[in-house]
């Protein structure tokens, strides 16, 4: 087992007292001791194991769904969980004891009396059966020293092995033991072993189990159960014996344990995320907060926003339906979904493709394409805030032309005919692009940018003309998490994955708890939504009805490259991206009427089958501004 040297090497040769050398010379051997006048010449080049008191081994980062069950771990080199000494089985710490060093509690570091014992056991066995470094000399070599063989390096090990006697309790040692010792399989220390090898914490190990843990530490790969099984079991008999005969056991109870069938876990280290697109974005933003040793060593407890159930729904409803409405890409070769609670923010579930197996491209927060005409109910929020328009308010929707530049700018409707004067509700659920235009030139292109920046948009915004049909490149993320304050009635929380971050011992790293605040005008933002209803009811996007009030607006790209539906109902909002990731279009007549609202259906309807049925509140509830 090799463990990086992080300790400093700044002790003097007056520390080692005489004592310690005469100790040293007990192991016997002319040349040993003759060996000591060199290696006292080196003693002030020795680490100080004082240090160890400051020591934080590298610990693995977990990462749960805001119920608690586990996503992913992170790590290293060194997958591990360090925990209490009180916190594993007597029976595990007996069984290391037994197999390792049966006189850990008597001895002062070195047991010339076991490297005896060991020496004729193994010479007996014919293989290595037992140990004769100590627990504290076997912590020194996999703390301080390289595995190199020599006698040196052994003289090393046991001054090390003394003076770290002399200054911690055997407690200490023997749980700074267990939580370093390597295990196989990128396994360190007595808890991550028993949840990989048993599938439960070290301080339910049986008898058997621990027999056969503690047999392996000799050679944990050439050992390991999921390796071979027989050899193990093998390994747990000698154990097993041994804590026979040092009366640590009954015979009874270690012909029981022989007996016991033992039921194995599973190999824990670089295991798969149960949700890869969810764990990456987490990762990528503590890394960016924290470095990537802190996430990858440090041991964080990292509480996600993410509903495992609504997750795996989101996945399973994403790639059903690329298979059957899209048919092994022939028009759309991907798509992603986000659903954020309104009432938190907390991102709920997020889908940032079709198979993370084939990519892990996470278009859900890292791709920015065109939300077309879902970007119109900022301009109707605008207009509706700034007290001079209602739903009812009338728009006419003929031709009109602006100067732009050295051009002139003549937006036109998806159909291309006109309908009039018309009602800013019908302007919106027929999606009417004249009117939108010209609504954003009334406000004000400006205040437009300044809604969005508010509601959380921080992708590049440029003030043009033709910012009303979303001429802006924006992730689902960001407008999942906008339409979320619509449907809060403009209170808003930024939206987030992380719920709260602690360390392996509970202190609090990063708290996340929602601290809504009102950004938007209430009435605006239920008059928005009273006409965002009528989308859904009787405009484009028929293909979302769910069987309750909802809102939401579809988005359609002139060139059909990218199709969206974005919708709400209060308890949560969610975003329907279908597209293609080289921005070839998606074929005559895609709409997000057709494409992402039957997507955003088929996950509402099953993500809200257990919720109540909620109305929505009514302009008339609020004042108006």
């Amino acid at each position: 087992m090799r463990s990086p040297k992080v300790l400093s090497y700044i002790q003097d040769v007056s520390q080692i007292s005489a004592a310690t050398l005469l100790t040293v010379a007990m192991l016997g051997s002319s040349v040993v001791a003759g060996g000591l006048v060199g290696l006292a010449i080196s003693f002030r080049n020795l680490p100080d194991v004082r240090v160890l008191r400051n020591y934080i081994p590298s610990e693995t980062s977990y990462v749960y769904d805001i119920n608690g069950a586990l996503l992913d771990n992170v790590h290293g080199e060194a997958n591990r969980e360090v925990i209490d000494l009180d916190d594993i089985s007597p029976d595990m710490k007996r069984a290391v004891l037994a197999m390792e060093d049966s006189a850990f509690y008597t001895h002062q570091g070195i047991n010339p009396t076991g490297i005896a014992r060991a020496f004729f056991a193994n010479f007996q066995a014919g293989s290595t059966v037992q140990g004769g470094s100590t627990v504290t000399m076997q912590l020194v070599k996999n703390l301080f020293l390289t595995p190199e063989r020599t006698i040196s390096r052994k003289l090393v090990e046991v001054v090390l092995a003394m003076r770290i006697e002399q200054i911690f309790e055997k407690d200490e040692i023997f749980e700074l033991y267990l939580n370093q010792v390597y295990w196989g399989h990128n396994t360190y220390g007595a808890e991550t072993a028993a949840q990989s090898y048993f599938n439960k914490s070290a301080k339910d190990l049986t008898l058997a189990e621990s027999a056969m843990m503690a047999g392996l530490i000799q050679a944990p790969e050439s050992f390991s159960p999921f390796l071979d099984y027989e050899e193990a079991k093998k390994r747990q008999a000698l154990v097993l014996n041994r804590m026979e005969q040092l009366q640590w056991a009954s015979a009874e109870e270690v012909e029981a344990a022989k007996k016991q069938p033992l039921t194995l876990g599973e190999i824990t280290s670089f295991r798969s995320s149960q949700a890869p697109y969810v764990t990456e974005a987490v990762m990528k933003e503590l890394t960016d907060q924290f470095g990537e040793e802190a996430v990858a060593k440090g041991g964080m407890r990292i509480q996600t926003t993410i509903d495992l159930d609504l997750q795996q729904l989101a996945e399973d409803t994403v790639a059903d339906s690329y298979y059957r409405y899209f048919g092994s890409g022939a028009y759309a070769d991907e798509m992603a979904l986000v659903a954020v609670d309104p009432r938190t923010h907390f991102v709920k579930a997020l889908v940032g493709g079709v198979d993370h197996g084939s990519s892990q491209f996470n278009r859900a927060v890292q791709s920015t394409r065109q939300p077309g005409s879902a970007f119109k109910p900022f301009v109707y929020y605008a207009a509706f805030a700034s007290g001079k328009y209602t739903p009812d308010s009338m728009i006419s929707d003929s031709p009109v032309s602006y100067p732009d530049g050295y051009k002139t700018y003549t937006p036109r409707n998806y159909d291309g005919s006109f309908m009039g004067d018309i009602p800013l509700r019908k302007a919106l659920e027929t999606s009417r692009n004249v009117p939108a235009i010209k609504l954003g030139q009334t406000v004000g292109i400006n205040r437009i940018v300044e809604i969005a920046r508010t509601l959380g948009i921080e992708s590049p915004m440029d003030p043009v003309i033709s910012l009303p049909l979303g001429a802006v490149d924006l992730t689902p993320l960001e407008l999942a998490g906008a339409y979320a304050t619509f449907a809060n009635y403009g209170w808003h929380s930024d939206p987030t994955l992380i719920v709260q971050v602690t360390d392996s011992r509970g202190n609090m790293i990063l708290d996340n708890t929602p601290k809504p605040q009102l950004l938007l005008d209430p009435w605006a933002s239920a008059a928005l939504t009273n006409v965002l209803q009528g989308v859904i009811s009787q405009g484009t996007a028929t293909n979302a009805k769910i069987g309750r009030p909802a809102a939401g607006k579809t988005g359609t790209t002139d060139s059909q490259r990218d199709v969206w539906f974005v919708g709400y109902v209060p308890q949560l909002a969610t975003a329907v991206w279908v597209g293609n990731d080289d921005n070839r279009p998606l074929g005559s007549g895609a709409t997000g009427g057709g494409y992402a609202a039957p997507v955003w259906r088929d996950f509402m309807v099953e993500a809200l089958r257990d919720e109540p049925v909620e109305q929505f509140r009514k302009p008339n509830e609020f004042i108006r501004p």
